[in-house]
């Protein structure tokens, strides 16, 4: 099994100290670098051979709003996933809506953070959704109407997965909602991705409450 690299992205020395313990001592995880601000994050992200950058969002300089940003326009660039200390924090939602691939709070369980980081290499970011729709929900809290142009695209099925993805829904979950297999949910989820010009899943997610699919 291939290591997921991991590169660490906080200006507070400890707490790059304490997540390199926990995830060095993981069997598939491996820490390849450090950054204290989002300058440093940008370097490290250019140098490539990281597949996930755990991403402080409050940074000194550059922070890590516009680090992901700026990381996320590359097409080849690593999957981020955003690192803060409030549920309802602003910055993080920016960070989303930037490019990240996902969200998570900074005392979130090893397990929780653990499966955050294996599920955002693998592409799935099952954890991802359902935490950034609570978090969603607090900001958009008067949904425009669907945008039937951007959305007419869509076969009603797939449009029924999109909510389903908006309100949290993980693969498996999907396949059992929907009688379908996995293979079939990736598909649908991989042909949502190229209809509506989405990054992943998270950018789904934040459509479908944008488009006040989710959320009315």
């Amino acid at each position: 099994m291939t290591d997921i690299r991991v590169a660490i992205v906080d200006d507070q020395e400890l707490v790059r100290m304490g997540l390199r313990m926990m995830l060095d001592a993981q069997p598939d995880i491996e820490v390849v670098a450090e950054a204290s601000d989002g300058h440093e994050a940008l370097r490290i992200a250019a140098a490539g051979d990281i597949d996930v950058i755990l991403m402080d969002v409050r940074m000194p300089g550059l922070d890590g709003i516009a680090a992901t940003e700026q990381i996320a326009a590359h097409d080849d660039a690593p999957r981020i996933l955003v690192l803060t200390t409030f549920d309802l924090d602003e910055y993080a939602f920016a960070a989303l809506r930037a490019g990240a691939s996902g969200f998570l709070l900074k005392d979130a369980r090893p397990p929780e953070l653990l499966g955050a980081i294996r599920a955002v290499h693998s592409g799935d970011a099952a954890l991802a959704p359902r935490v950034t729709a609570r978090m969603i929900e607090q900001f958009v809290e008067a949904p425009a109407p669907a945008d039937e142009t951007r959305l007419k695209v869509l076969t009603p099925r797939e449009r029924e997965i999109l909510v389903a993805i908006g309100e949290g829904m993980t693969n498996d979950e999907l396949a059992v909602h929907f009688f379908l297999s996995i293979s079939t949910v990736k598909t649908h989820i991989s042909r949502l991705l190229q209809k509506l010009g989405a990054r992943d899943r998270v950018q789904l997610v934040i459509l479908a409450y944008e488009s006040g699919l989710v959320g009315r």
